[in-house]
């Protein structure tokens, strides 16, 4: 049976024990040891993007640095789309020492090491005295995080069983959500009082839950060892090895399309939104209250849904009727361009369309788990990642021009609601 055929299928969850019993079916499978880690792990992957997101742009505009200057930063997410080079590395390097706790612990606790030291070294940093090491102390960031990431999906994806792996995206996302938001917000409320430096340095605890729930949960049992390298050819077989594995399968450069194309859309609108809210006369408090009150739940809910959903009715289905939502959702601002300035349209199309992409992030992250052969989990799953947002991103970059200095927070609220970096893409 091909890869990309029946991988997942909708299957009976085993019956409850104990408290779960009087649980709803639907919500049982969240409540699961692998989904609840899958949960915590998301919180770790979550805050390194915040740190180099607005709370960075935040910080540097507090220390009066230009705008221009300021939008130069985001170039440090681009670290997040060329992880794919080191990712094999998590695969095939046994580290010393660590080594006895498993390949993925051992690789959680060092890359979490990364990150603290990281974040550490960003708070720190004085932006008004020398920009420069700022901006390196941000490419460290993004660099340990990206690292971070890696470990993370390879361990959720090792760690959750196939008829899991819809429920544990869905978890992931809940806690890259609450990561991000928590981390930044912490961040600016200890800031306002004791400094940028006290605020960064906080928020470094925040890789701890991804490393405790490794040393909690264990290396996972559909971990496959890493083949011992010996000599430069079998090393470059390991670069290799996963790229090759992947493009030898049956319809795999089908499936690399759908990978490049598929967020397009979304990328470009999320872009474009702010705008179009501008030019049909919003108030701030408006977009406040909808894109907040109204999108965030939605998004909320739609993750439940979606992961409900792949659940029940496997993967293509679910998968089909989540992209379709999200194409309808984008359908839903021509209709509010059209209506005008309207709170009602307003809030059902921005709850539409977050609800979709809930969905859609549920659904489509655990289809591209699906994809991975657990030989090579990291480093595939760190290619598909990198390529769902490149083209999108590449566009973006390319179409928006100025525009982007008005919007690039906005744009980044709206790629932490589809779980981008990680998935930051696709995650």
């Amino acid at each position: 049976m091909s890869r990309y055929k029946g991988v997942m299928t909708a299957t009976e969850h085993p019956a409850a024990a104990g408290w779960r019993s009087v649980l709803p079916e639907s919500v049982r499978p969240y409540t699961e040891a692998a989904p609840l880690a899958a949960l915590f792990l998301g919180m770790s992957s979550g805050f390194p993007y915040a740190m180099i997101g607005a709370t960075l742009t935040t910080r540097l505009a507090q220390d009066g640095i230009d705008k221009k200057s300021v939008t130069a930063f985001s170039l440090a997410f681009l670290v997040y789309n060329l992880k794919f080079l080191w990712a094999w590395s998590v695969d095939g390097v046994h580290i010393p020492l660590l080594g006895r706790l498993g390949q993925r612990v051992s690789w959680l606790l060092v890359a979490g090491v990364m990150v603290i030291a990281a974040v550490l070294n960003l708070a720190f940093v004085d932006p008004s005295a020398s920009l420069l090491y700022t901006a390196y102390a941000a490419v460290l960031v993004g660099i340990a995080g990206a690292t971070f990431d890696i470990v993370i999906d390879a361990y959720r994806i090792e760690l959750l069983e196939p008829r899991q792996l819809g429920v544990g995206s869905g978890m992931s996302q809940y806690g890259w959500r609450i990561g991000s938001v928590a981390a930044g917000a912490l961040a600016l409320v200890l800031s306002a009082r004791y400094g940028w430096g006290v605020g960064y340095a906080a928020c470094a605890a925040f890789a701890l839950p991804g490393m405790l729930t490794g040393l909690v949960m264990g290396e996972p049992k559909r971990h496959r060892e890493p083949k011992a390298r010996s000599g430069i050819g079998e090393t470059l077989a390991a670069v290799w090895g996963p790229f090759l594995e992947f493009f030898r399968r049956r319809g795999a450069f089908l499936v690399l399309l759908f990978i490049l194309l598929h967020k397009i859309g979304d990328t470009l609108g999320q872009l474009t939104l702010r705008l179009l809210l501008d030019d049909l006369k919003f108030s701030n408090d408006e977009i406040a209250l909808y894109d907040v009150g109204v999108g965030f739940w939605a998004y909320l809910i739609g993750i439940f849904v979606g992961g409900v959903l792949y659940s029940k009715l496997g993967m293509k289905r679910s998968v089909l009727i989540s992209l379709i939502l999200m194409a309808v959702s984008n359908f839903s601002f021509a209709a509010l361009a059209q209506a005008g300035h309207t709170n009602w349209g307003l809030g059902g199309a921005i709850g539409f369309e977050n609800f979709a992409s809930g969905i859609g992030g549920v659904t489509v992250v655990a289809y591209f788990s699906a994809l991975c052969d657990l030989r090579f989990t990291a480093a595939q799953y760190a290619l598909i990642s990198a390529a769902a947002s490149v083209v999108g991103r590449f566009l973006t970059g390319t179409t928006a021009g100025d525009a982007s200095v008005g919007t690039a927070g906005t744009e980044g609220e709206g790629n932490a609601r589809r779980g981008e970096a990680t998935e930051p893409e696709a995650r």
